[in-house]
C-alpha cells in the first residue's frame, strides 16, 4: 500500500495505538509476534479511552467464536488495563477530539471508532499503528504517518 510507513521503522516517540494492534498484543493470533515485538520498543503509546471498550468487544467476539475462553478474555483485558495503569498506553479522554472524529466520519463515510484514532493522531501529530487496511488508507489520505501491521 503506497504511502504507508514501514512497520519495522516504528521506533521511539509517540504513536497512536489502534485496537487491532492491542488485540494482537494481548491475544495470540496472526500478527501477534510482531505486535508483541513492537510493543516492547521504547515508545509512548496514545489511544482514545474507547480503546478499552473496542478491545473488550473484540475479546467478547473471540469468546463467541470459541477462539478463546472467557477466562482468557478477562486476563487479556486485565493485561491491557495494566499497561494503561503503568502508562505504557496513555488513554486520552475522548471528548478532547470526538468532534474532529465525527467530522472525519461524516466526510469520509467511515465508522466513528476508527475515526477516533485518526483524529487523535492528527491532533497529537503522532503516527498511527494499525492492522486495519481501511483505517490505514483513511489515515494516510489525511497525511498522517501510518504503520500497517503486515498480516500473514
Amino acid at each position: 500500500m503506497s504511502g504507508v510507513t514501514r512497520w519495522a521503522d516504528l521506533d521511539g516517540g509517540l504513536a497512536v495505538l489502534d485496537a487491532s494492534i492491542a488485540v494482537r498484543w494481548i491475544v495470540d493470533e496472526a500478527g501477534s509476534p510482531l505486535a508483541n515485538e513492537v510493543m516492547q520498543r521504547p515508545r509512548q503509546w496514545l489511544a482514545p479511552r474507547l480503546l478499552v471498550i473496542e478491545t473488550a468487544n473484540a475479546l467478547r467476539r473471540k469468546v463467541g467464536e470459541a477462539a478463546i475462553t472467557a477466562t482468557a478474555a478477562e486476563h487479556s483485558l486485565a493485561a491491557l488495563l495494566s499497561a494503561a495503569a503503568r502508562n505504557v498506553i496513555a488513554l486520552v479522554d475522548d471528548e478532547e477530539f470526538v468532534v474532529d472524529a465525527l467530522r472525519i466520519a461524516l466526510s469520509d463515510a467511515h465508522k466513528l471508532p476508527d475515526c477516533m484514532d485518526v483524529a487523535l493522531a492528527a491532533r497529537s501529530g503522532a503516527p498511527l499503528a494499525t492492522a486495519d487496511v481501511r483505517m490505514a488508507e483513511l489515515s494516510r489520505a489525511r497525511g498522517i504517518a501510518t504503520y500497517l501491521l503486515p498480516t500473514p
